[in-house]
């Protein structure tokens, strides 16, 4: 291969509370409740500083509920509940089709309340699956790397930036590797559906070497670093998050279409506490009405008059078509076709 991989430190655990786990776990934390009755076990890909406010809060209002949140990527989550049955309460995932999945095969709960109710339906599926936010792909660059020449606007205007700037892009672009990230994946096979023009920029990045990562946090660290020009499909909440603490990279939204995520929350069939567990999936639902936890998290709720304000935002909806790209031919097909874009000689 002659692009770079760089991932997240992944620590294989194989804790007593866990089981002998084998699915991969990025990092833990328990917050115990002052007057605990119940722990409740949560299994997410939300790193521990983006939702660690909403746990706060949460408990705030439930005072009863200690939390033992474990970190996992995506893929790992899906291995941990579909392979392994691992005993998790609740299961929150930025790769929607997994989640969907998830609930196809039998593996998730069924739930409602007023809360949910108030939900649109592109919002949930089948009273099982329920999002909580709406979280566009971004691409976030380097104001430095920038410098005399102006950002693209779309993927059109991206292509020929790198066409005709090779030197200065050349292993400095960062994406998803698409192989081992659950919401990469997701990005990649919805830009496939929505333009020809991914898999043209997919071969521009490849033969510019792109640097591939398991998560969005690695690529703006290393936009801010200068490691890197610029990164393709990053999740816009991450990169709003690390805006005060960066100010040298900027965030674009793409005027041809904006991939919008739903993060997504389930119970898990073999949940011990599914009624806490629906007690925090009411709270997360209601976001919206919280604004504070919206500006502390940079997670935007569901909202979709805010939607409608953006023409080119296009909000991947959930239920059963999500499942098309998650069949194994279909699967391996994209997979090589992407890896031999990314491998061009």
């Amino acid at each position: 291969m002659r692009f770079a991989y760089f991932a997240a430190g992944l620590v294989l655990f194989t804790l007593g509370s866990y089981g002998a786990s084998a699915f991969e776990i990025e990092g833990t934390r328990v917050y115990p409740a002052p007057n605990s009755t119940v722990t409740l076990k949560i299994i997410s890909t939300a790193d521990i500083n983006v939702f660690e406010p909403i746990i706060l809060e949460f408990q705030r209002e439930n005072p009863t509920i200690s939390i033992d949140y474990v970190i996992a990527s995506s893929t790992e989550l899906m291995k941990a509940l579909h392979e392994e049955n691992a005993e998790f309460d609740l299961a929150i995932s930025s790769a929607m089709d997994l989640q969907t999945k998830l609930a196809n095969d039998g593996y998730a709960q069924t739930y409602s309340s007023t809360a949910t109710a108030y939900l649109p339906d592109w919002a949930k599926w089948r009273n099982q699956i329920f999002a909580f936010t709406q979280e566009p792909a971004v691409v976030v660059i380097s104001d430095a790397a920038f410098q005399g020449i102006d950002p693209p606007n779309n993927r059109e205007e991206l292509i020929s930036l790198l066409r005709e700037n090779p030197e200065r892009f050349e292993q400095r672009i960062g994406t998803y590797d698409v192989r081992a990230s659950g919401a990469g994946y997701l990005f990649a096979t919805q830009d496939s559906r929505n333009s020809d023009s991914y898999w043209r920029l997919t071969e521009v990045m490849g033969r510019l070497n792109a640097r591939l990562y398991r998560s969005s946090g690695d690529m703006i660290n290393d936009v801010s670093s200068g490691e890197l020009a610029l990164a393709y499909n990053v999740v816009g909440s991450y990169a709003m998050s690390r805006l005060p603490d960066y100010p040298g990279i900027r965030i674009i939204l793409f005027d041809d279409y904006v991939n919008v995520m739903l993060r997504t929350a389930l119970i898990p069939q073999n949940a011990r506490h599914p009624v806490e567990s629906g007690i925090l999936i009411d709270f997360l639902a209601q976001l919206s009405l919280r604004p504070e936890l919206t500006e502390l998290t940079s997670l935007p709720p569901i909202d979709t008059a805010h939607l409608r304000e953006n023409s080119a935002a296009r909000p991947i909806r959930l239920g059963p078509g999500l499942l098309v790209f998650l069949d194994k031919l279909k699967k391996e097909n994209f997979l090589q076709n992407w890896v031999s874009s990314m491998e061009q000689e």
